[in-house]
């Protein structure tokens, strides 16, 4: 069931994430060779399927830039289409799967810092790869998020060859577009009803329409070009789009090569979908979580249907789901919706949607970059401390000059260093008064926390006397236990006296009984 309550905001929404999700179906299908249907058919499923089954409010499913060079090897690999196809079916079988075994709780481990580090990263790589686009120079494709490009070129490469190939015609378009959605979102600010109702994006790509068309009647020096338009494949309507859909190959389903396929499909659509989830969330303050298990459900129902009807992977996209919440959804209904509009406008008016142009689109993106990226979130973050900061610009640095998944790994690696630093530093405490120490243990004591430990113990000289706090600890991992009974032998030779504070919620026996017979050493 739906809530109509927002509805308002879910079609205004829509709308906005159509517009956006529209170029990157086909960007996608086109960077992975597929063929260009294959895109749109699995951002429909994903908008309406997907969108269906999932728990979140403002996640917007769709085919991934991040998994295009798995499909364009896949496809390669497999020899056709069709074989790939059913390595879609199948993964999307693993992931249904993967939610019954309670796989979502995988995405309750990402940092946070590593999160907004990835929205940040994203929001710089829409506007420096959208830029190219805005200005007329679409020799990449739209939704490409990775550095290294298809063409030979990377991300700063492609923005000076731009300057060198500026079309007159689509900046001026591009420069409209976005005086429009600015001036709209404005007046949209101050409450008044249409501009809240219609989302400026719309308005501006319908102008983009008619001043292109002025530019062909009477100044064809600044008509944008069809390279430079959304080229959907097919203008038949109806009939066309549904003989576009393919069934899979049946014939591969003994090579094992399609199920290896389907195995990394599937893992890699997993954790992109649950990145994506974690960060909706952030974005949107929703106070009750997206339910992961629930959400590669949802993803496994999409990709099994994908790879039925001919479509290529979908997952969890933070682009669009930045869209989403940028233009002010509030329940899972405006995705939902993108996948209708997407479905009817396909069908209905494929040579409408073929008079866009580009720039407009790259506008929409560019905006939606920077709401992700303002200067204020990385001077928060810069306030919170080189525990939470340096994650987050090692996360923003590495996707840049990477791709989503890479960089998302190195972030991770980085900010579970911190992770465990910060907690090694909680777990164990040691204040000194003269010859008296307190060393106090915090509920949990892993085998990390072993050298601090160590250290600590050093630095305690001969004749002093030692209080090991154990009242709030749960668990002592066992190494650490050894340790403890090895200081307090130790301590019987040199005069130090041990005492052992004992917890009634200890599970390790260090801190349940008396463990050493010496008038030394107590047990509180």
């Amino acid at each position: 069931m739906f809530n109509l309550t927002y509805w308002k905001h879910d079609l205004r929404a829509s709308l906005v994430v159509f517009l956006v999700a529209l170029p990157l179906c086909l960007g996608v299908a086109l960077a992975s060779n597929a063929p260009l249907s294959s895109g749109l058919i699995a951002g429909i499923i994903g908008g309406i399927v997907v969108g269906s089954f999932s728990s979140s409010n403002v996640s917007v499913s769709g085919p991934a830039a991040g998994l295009t060079v798995i499909v364009a090897s896949a496809i390669m690999d497999l020899g056709s289409f069709g074989a790939f196809t059913l390595s879609v079916f199948f993964a999307g079988l693993l992931q249904i799967v993967f939610s019954f075994l309670k796989g979502g709780t995988l995405g309750n481990y990402f940092p946070t810092s590593v999160i907004k580090g990835m929205l940040a990263a994203i929001g710089l790589i829409l506007i420096l790869k959208q830029f190219p686009h805005a200005v007329g120079f679409d020799e990449d494709f739209m939704g490409d998020l990775g550095f290294a490009q298809r063409d030979g070129r990377n991300t700063f490469s492609e923005i000076l060859m731009a300057f060198k190939a500026i079309q007159p015609g689509s900046l001026v378009i591009a420069l409209i577009s976005l005086f429009i959605m600015l001036g709209w979102e404005k007046a949209a600010q101050k409450g008044k009803a249409l501009f809240q109702l219609i989302p400026g994006a719309l308005i501006a790509v319908v102008a983009s329409v008619v001043i292109n068309e002025v530019f062909k009647g009477f100044y064809p020096a600044f008509m944008v070009g069809n390279s430079h338009l959304v080229q959907l494949p097919f203008e038949g309507g109806l009939s066309e789009f549904f003989n576009s859909f393919s069934t899979p190959d049946w014939s591969h389903i003994s090579n094992p090569k399609v199920y290896t396929t389907a195995i990394v499909i599937a893992a890699v659509a997993s954790i992109e979908s649950l990145l994506s989830v974690e960060a909706a969330d952030k974005l949107s303050g929703d106070d009750k979580p997206t339910s992961k298990n629930r959400e590669l459900f949802a993803q496994g129902i999409g990709n099994s249907l994908s790879g039925l009807v001919g479509g290529i992977p979908v997952t969890a996209v933070i682009v669009r789901t930045s869209a989403n919440v940028t233009g002010g959804a509030k329940t899972k209904l405006s995705a939902v919706l993108h996948g209708v509009w997407l479905l009817a406008c396909v069908v209905l008016i494929p040579f409408v949607l073929n008079l866009i142009p580009l720039s407009t689109l790259a506008v929409v993106l560019i905006l939606v970059g920077y709401k992700l990226t303002k200067p204020k979130l990385i001077k928060e973050m810069y306030h919170k401390g080189a525990n939470q900061f340096i994650p987050f610009m090692v996360t923003i640095i590495a996707i840049l000059f990477t791709d989503l998944l890479m960089g998302i790994m190195i972030g991770m690696a980085v900010g579970f260093v911190f992770v465990i630093r910060s907690n090694m530093h909680k777990s164990v405490v040691m204040v000194q008064d003269g010859n008296q120490y307190l060393i106090r243990f915090y509920k949990d004591v892993s085998f990390l926390q072993k050298t601090t430990l160590m250290n600590l113990f050093e630095q305690i000289p001969k004749d002093s006397s030692v209080v090991i706090d154990g009242s709030k600890n749960v668990y002592v991992d066992d190494d650490i236990a050894d340790l403890i009974s090895e200081f307090v032998e130790r301590s019987k030779k040199n005069g130090t006296k041990v005492e052992l504070v004992r917890s009634s919620l200890a599970l390790s026996s260090i801190f349940k009984e008396v463990k050493y017979g010496s008038d030394q050493t107590t047990v509180a």
